[in-house]
């Protein structure tokens, strides 16, 4: 029986961070998580990681597809904050942020770690960019880490 599973260390693998800039008090710190989980677990050099900011969650998909498309990475990872308030505006966003980044994977066979918190209160968002609840950027590197790892053993 062969098993396949993925390591986190990706020294020369390359990187491209999609960042959303609306929420930033949140997530600059999961982008932090990101870039430390890449560079301390994964080997990755400051040369192999390119960060790219956009203005929200809406826009990371198309920016990610643009990256995808490029063949110039490994992998991608989307880092956002979509916090809920009093309009259905949060169920759009959070919804094409999340439908449109798994069709990016899927057409572009390469992994899109999935960094965007969807919370309910500024609390939560704040719980999950470092504190009580970890942080969710650093789990999208792990993600983005592993994945790399384990498709190019397929």
């Amino acid at each position: 029986m062969k098993i396949i599973e993925g390591g986190i260390a990706a020294p020369g693998k390359k990187f491209a961070i999609v960042v959303s800039r609306f929420n930033h008090f949140v997530v600059d710190s999961l982008l932090n998580g990101a870039l430390t989980t890449l560079k301390h677990y994964g080997q990755v050099s400051d040369e192999d990681i390119t960060v790219v900011r956009v203005p929200g969650a809406y826009e990371i998909p198309l920016t990610v597809k643009k990256l995808a498309k490029s063949g110039r990475y490994d992998a991608v990872i989307a880092i956002g904050a979509v916090i809920r308030g009093g309009t259905p505006h949060f169920d759009f966003v959070a919804g094409e942020s999340n439908s449109g980044l798994g069709r990016v994977a899927l057409e572009h066979e390469i992994p899109v770690a999935f960094g965007i918190i969807t919370t309910d209160s500024i609390e939560q968002a704040i719980e999950r960019s470092g504190t009580k609840a970890g942080n969710k950027g650093a789990e999208a590197a792990l993600s983005a880490l592993e994945m790399v790892n384990v498709l190019s053993q397929i």
